[in-house]
């Protein structure tokens, strides 16, 4: 049995004691009670191997664990698949459902869901899915960043190492690079920070000499560019060739294959690790001996399994609804220790800064 470990984060209800207590539990009796754990995903269609994916983590984390019945349903990434999903689901009698990988299917689960008083954990990164929890009540949960948070992690982390640098901002004039660079420059202007040099450049050209000898005359040291690798691969070639010694950054376009210039060595990323990091021997080796490859979303569907296999227990011991448990427990799972908010998003943030060798990308201390 994959053994499960969960950090209970228990609001103490004898009156000697007034504060929250992190309480390392042991585990519970494989048999202490049977739970229906509902799965929906696409597995079927144009995503039907990112959908496998997450069944794949998900069935190897409940393998041996007798107490467990997964209960899968095809939601095929559509609103109509997604309804119909969330019905089986309720049939079944699903106390938790993981999965939903797009947001249209997991949209139209939720009000079914809603009323069944079935809660949903997913890795739908759509921040209105929990921007409208009050208003909507959905009990859903977020087990992967929000849509906005690379913006704030590239704010964040950048602001942070480049304090005592002469950097400067660019961006391609796309949403996704300016909303980036802008909320870089919002954030640098908040802590006292001033760039040496911003601009909008004209992306998908052959070269940027004209753009690098700007920075250059500008006396900048590190530039976050706000676009994609193909562009700042070309950027960093032309700072190669003008003997321009520069450190550029970007998001996570840079996780893209190379395009006919190959990204220099030294290049920086804010981004997620490959989800691998996470996970411990002990599931890396459980994948392995079930044949499966820990790639896209099979290590995150393996957290959810466990996750939710979690918190069935301990809603059954506790007697307490599964919801209650969501929302003040976290869970040691194969992303690490798992905790919500109140709005149900990740209480931390996932994102790190990472630096190009060569081959791939290395976390930085």
């Amino acid at each position: 049995m994959v053994q499960l470990r969960i950090l209970i984060l228990l609001r103490m209800r004898l009156a000697i004691a007034a504060l929250p207590v992190l309480v390392l539990v042991g585990l519970f009796p494989a048999r202490a009670q049977d739970f229906t754990i509902g799965l929906a995903a696409p597995l079927s269609g144009d995503f039907a191997e990112l959908g496998t994916q997450w069944a794949e983590g998900a069935r190897t984390a409940a393998q041996g664990d007798e107490a467990v019945q997964l209960v899968e349903a095809d939601d095929r990434c559509t609103p109509e698949g997604g309804a119909e999903a969330a019905r089986q689901l309720v049939e079944a009698g699903a106390e938790i459902v993981i999965g939903f990988l797009c947001t249209t299917a997991v949209e139209a689960a939720m009000p079914i869901l809603k009323e069944a008083r079935i809660p949903v954990v997913t890795p739908v990164r759509t921040g209105s899915l929990t921007d409208g929890k009050v208003r909507t009540g959905w009990p859903v949960y977020r087990l992967a960043p929000r849509d906005d948070a690379e913006r704030e992690a590239v704010a964040t982390i950048l602001t942070q190492r480049w304090r005592d640098e002469l950097f400067a901002i660019v961006d391609d004039g796309t949403i996704y690079g300016r909303e980036l660079a802008e909320n870089l420059r919002a954030e640098a202007e908040l802590a006292g920070l001033q760039p040496v040099f911003i601009d909008t450049f004209r992306p998908q050209m052959d070269n940027q000499i004209g753009l690098v000898g700007r920075l250059r005359r500008a006396g900048a040291t590190h530039v976050f560019v706000g676009g994609d690798r193909a562009d700042i691969a070309i950027m960093a070639r032309d700072a190669v060739n003008l003997d321009y010694d520069v450190v550029l950054a970007g998001g996570e376009a840079l996780r893209a294959e190379d395009g006919e210039v190959p990204l220099t060595e030294g290049v920086l990323m804010v981004g997620l690790p490959r989800w691998e990091v996470f996970a411990s021997p002990t599931v890396l080796e459980a994948l392995r001996e079930a044949g499966v490859e820990p790639e896209g979303y099979v290590i995150p569907g393996h957290a959810a399994l466990e996750l939710a296999t979690g918190a069935a227990r301990v809603a059954a011991v506790d007697e307490v609804p599964v919801v209650e448990v969501l929302e003040n427990f976290a869970f040691d799972t194969a992303l690490g220790v798992v905790r919500f908010n109140e709005k149900g998003d990740l209480a931390r943030s996932l994102y790190g800064l990472f630096r190009y060798d060569g081959e791939r990308f290395v976390e930085v201390e």
